[in-house]
Parts: C-alpha cells; structure tokens; sequence
C-alpha cells in the first residue's frame, strides 16, 4: 500500500468534507501506517476507516441524545450503589442489554424517597441514549403541565404523536403531589398513547395500592396502571434514604418537631 501523495491528501481532504465525515480523514493518515506494517489488504483497510468513522458518530450521536433528554443530572448505572439494593440487582443487570426498549416494555421503580429511584431511571436512561433510543425525561408534575399546555391550545393529538416518537419517557415523582381529575386524564392518555408502542420509565414512592388517592379517581388509576404493568418490570426499592447516610438524623428539625409533640 503506498503513500498518501499531496494529490491523494487534497483529494480525501474534499471527500471527507463532502461526506461531512472529517475523521476519516484523520483515520485514513493514522491507519495507513498500521496497514502497511501489518500489510493489509485495501479491503481490511477500508473497513477499518470507516468503523472508526461509524464508532465516532455513534458517540457523537448518543453524547447528543443525552443532552437533549433532559436529565437533570448525569447519573449512570456504574455509579449506582447496588450493594445498597441487592435484591434488584439482578432485575437492573438483565435490563443492561436495551432489549426491553425493543420489545416496548416499561420499568417501574417503586420504594421510599432517597433509595435510588430517579438514579437509576437516569441510568437507564443514559443506556438508552448509548444503544441509539430517544428519551425525554421530566418529573411527573412537568408532564402533566407540558400536556394541559398542549390541551389548552389545540395541540394534545400533535404533542401525542410527537412524543411516540421517542423510544423512551421518564416520568419521574408520581405521587408526590396529587393530581385534579383534568390531569389526571391527560396523564391517562399520554401512558395510554405509548401501550405496547414505546416504553415508559416511572418512579414513585407510593406502591400503586396508593396511585387512587394522587391520581383522585380509583378506576383512572386501576386503568393506567394495568396498562403500564402489562408489559413491565416492577422493581422494589427498600432502605433509608442515601441523603441521609451521613447525617445525624436526631438533629433534623423534623424530627425535633416531632419529639417534642410526642
């Protein structure tokens, strides 16, 4: 294989530009070498180019994804403590593999405030955006703001099928607040708007024995949830909260208060 002339260069220089795949011709210079040590054929090293190119977009790619997800912080599966929640760790390894995403399954995250709950929708999340998928993250309050926004300009149905258009959506904190009977119904269809179409991840700390009381209507609730545990990997939570690990829980106010009432 012979050397790059000043021709050759200019020549690949355009290509790249053309392509707008400017790291192939960084690829091409720095592989040349290695090929013909190796001697390689053009074959091989023409593979070799453009698997650097498609490795560099795919990164590129899922860097871009994350940041138009909305996370509100980058939390990734290696980060999480699993030691802190043995009994789910094999639930979380098997989902590693995004064939869940495929298969338009969704995950819920079900324990206590502070067990991990929203890291490890960010997580998931994350790996969703690394294996190519979409995603949108958003509390459950925002949700339900974004849709009666939508609703009161005509725009519900658009705002529906452009979000089936992401692979995944986080609704995170159900529960935490409870929702009057008109979002409560916007919440109903946009879950109903992904069954068995996209994937749902929801974390709440309430078990859904509790989702009639947020949600203020039993059979709303009773109807959203055996849509979204149809197809679903339920993942239980136990243990205090982390934010408390390194704090003297006697000395919260809270709990001050609390004593002294008692």
């Amino acid at each position: 294989m012979m050397n790059q002339t000043p021709d050759t260069t200019k020549q690949l220089t355009y290509l790249a530009a053309a392509l707008k795949a400017p790291r192939i011709l960084e690829a091409s210079n720095r592989l040349a070498v290695q090929a013909r040590d190796n001697n390689w054929g053009y074959e091989e090293y023409l593979a070799a180019v453009l698997e650097r190119e498609v490795s560099a977009r795919d990164t590129s790619g899922a860097q871009i994804r994350v940041r138009s997800a909305g996370f509100p912080s980058r939390k990734t599966l290696d980060d999480f403590d699993h030691d802190a929640q043995p009994a789910i760790r094999g639930q979380i390894a098997a989902l590693t593999s995004g064939a869940w995403l495929t298969e338009a399954r969704n995950i819920v995250l079900l324990g206590p405030p502070g067990t991990g709950k929203t890291h490890l929708a960010i997580g998931l999340g994350i790996q969703a955006c690394r294996q190519g998928h979409r995603v949108l993250f958003a509390t459950a309050v925002d949700w339900v703001t974004r849709l009666t926004d939508a609703h009161k300009t005509g725009r519900l149905p658009t705002e529906l099928t452009r979000l089936s258009r992401y692979s995944l959506i986080i609704i995170d904190e159900v529960g935490y607040l409870p929702f009057e009977q008109d979002a409560a119904n916007l919440f109903f269809q946009l879950v109903s708007s992904r069954y068995e179409h996209a994937s749902l991840i929801l974390t709440s700390n309430l078990p859904f024995s509790g989702w009639g009381t947020v949600f203020g209507d039993q059979a709303v609730a009773a109807a959203m949830i055996d849509r979204i545990v149809h197809h679903a990997d339920v993942l239980t939570l136990k243990g205090a909260s982390y934010r408390l690990r390194n704090h003297d829980i006697n000395q919260l106010p809270s709990i001050k208060a609390q004593k002294v009432a008692d």
